[in-house]
């Protein structure tokens, strides 16, 4: 008989992740219930009043072996009512999670014979179970592991220096202090058991339990070697008393061995002596530190940036004021050519301002009328400019000639036609456009007589 497991078929195919049902407190996942440590496990949390979700690899095997548990009273009715085994081999942790169901603890045994009665569970596969469940939102996981897996894990800097040194590593084996740095990073309370397992039947069943701190059982002698280890139904009632009590064992990593001459003692004052794992809270310094120093980087980009758009509208302002500056030098330069020449942009105005103050819908008829008038008379003629004076003056005097006729004047008739009189000579005049076209100076050259 390989191990006795009951059985109540339900396929993990069925189930949802747990943060999509409601979490049950008194449910326990059972990673790897067909184990040597696993079974005993599960029936211990059951005799407890624990409902438990056993994972099994195979649920063929398990029915067959639920037949003989069945036959031998091995569980109570009540108690194989209480449990529910689920196919979940350790494939991935979005699989396992959904076999977790409605668990909101988790305990999974690291070792040979775990994984069924042939297989092992490796550190791999509870990392695994661990990640399973923090998907399902599980509040505390607890794992057993062999002490002769790997040395002392004690030592907080050289799991922080095995941490990053193999966080970008590829296909290397997960030791035992990988395993803890890796629980150490999620969100999920735990409880690490560093003990070395024997059967039920050695001596070391009568022996009670001592639950010292990480490193302190290190290098100490022992005149038997079977003398600190730890029968595995012991090892299922402390796991049993953790979960009945999580808060006294929250985030500790422990090393559990018997002495007989150790006193019983409850699982309070086992675990009240042991101080927290210093593990997460140095990565969480250290999280903070690097989730500060990206802070301070973006920080600077952004005062890089605008620094340098407040350089650029510097540039831009300094081109505007430049351009300011040479717009009113050119208005200057107008202003003084208008003045030059006996104008100033205020008079242009006025005149504008004159010339529109003198029309009016009333009397524009008579304004035009008087306009057409005023045509056909001989305008007084002035000169524009001074400079169109003096050159007038220094032109020479034209006057008409009249040229005598040899022919006799004909006779004096009423009916005679009197003579045209010769038309002045039209005065010559100059134009030329001011101001860039906006105005016309007109210069008229006449003769002094």
């Amino acid at each position: 008989m390989k191990s006795l497991m009951p059985v109540v078929t339900n396929p993990s195919t069925a189930l949802v992740f747990g943060n999509n049902r409601k979490k049950d407190p008194g449910t326990v996942f059972v990673a790897g219930a067909t184990g040597q440590a696993g079974i005993r496990i599960a029936q211990t949390l059951l005799q407890r009043g624990f409902s438990v979700r056993a994972g099994v690899p195979d649920l063929g095997a398990a029915q067959d072996l639920a037949r003989v548990a069945a036959t031998y009273k091995i569980l109570s009715k009540d108690e194989v009512k209480r449990l529910n085994a689920v196919q979940s081999p350790f494939q991935d942790a979005e699989s396992i999670a959904k076999a977790i169901g409605n668990a909101t603890k988790v305990v999974v045994t690291v070792g040979a014979t775990e994984n069924g009665p042939e297989d092992q569970v490796s550190t791999s596969d509870a990392l695994l179970v661990v990640q399973a469940a923090e998907l399902a939102g599980v509040n505390h996981v607890a794992i057993v592991y062999d002490g002769s897996i790997s040395g002392s894990t004690y030592n907080v800097l050289d799991g922080i220096t095995s941490f990053f040194g193999n966080l970008f590593a590829k296909s290397q084996p997960l030791t035992i202090s990988d395993l803890i740095d890796k629980v150490a990073q999620t969100d999920v309370a735990y409880t690490l058991i560093k003990t070395s397992l024997t059967e039920d039947f050695s001596q070391e069943k009568s022996y009670n339990v001592v639950v010292s701190a990480e490193g302190s059982n290190s290098g100490s002698g022992s005149t038997s070697s079977e003398a600190y280890k730890v029968p595995k139904l012991k090892i299922a009632s402390l796991v049993a008393d953790i979960f009945a009590n999580t808060a006294v064992a929250e985030n500790k990593v422990v090393e559990v061995s018997t002495d007989p001459s150790a006193a019983s003692r409850p699982i309070d004052e086992l675990f009240s002596v042991i101080p927290e794992d210093g593990r997460r809270k140095v990565f969480a310094d250290a999280l903070a530190r690097a989730r500060a120093e990206e802070e301070v980087k973006v920080a600077a980009e952004k005062a890089r940036e605008a620094a340098e758009a407040a350089k650029e509208f510097e540039k831009q302002m300094q081109k505007l004021s430049e351009k300011e500056a040479e717009a009113a030098s050119l208005a200057e330069d107008a202003q003084q050519k208008a003045e030059a020449v006996g104008i100033t942009v205020d008079g242009l105005f006025n005149k504008a301002k004159d010339i529109g103050s003198g029309l009016s819908w009333n009397n524009l008829g008579s304004q035009f009328a008087t306009a057409v008038q005023n045509a056909s008379e001989t305008s007084k003629v002035q000169v524009a400019t001074v400079r169109g004076q003096a050159k007038a003056r220094n032109l020479p005097p034209k006057k008409a000639v009249v040229k005598q006729s040899n022919a006799k004047p004909a006779a004096t008739s009423p009916f005679a036609s009197k003579p045209k009189e010769e038309r002045p000579t039209k005065p010559e005049k100059e134009v030329r456009k001011v101001f860039g076209g906006l105005f016309k100076q007109e210069t008229i050259y006449m003769d002094d007589d």
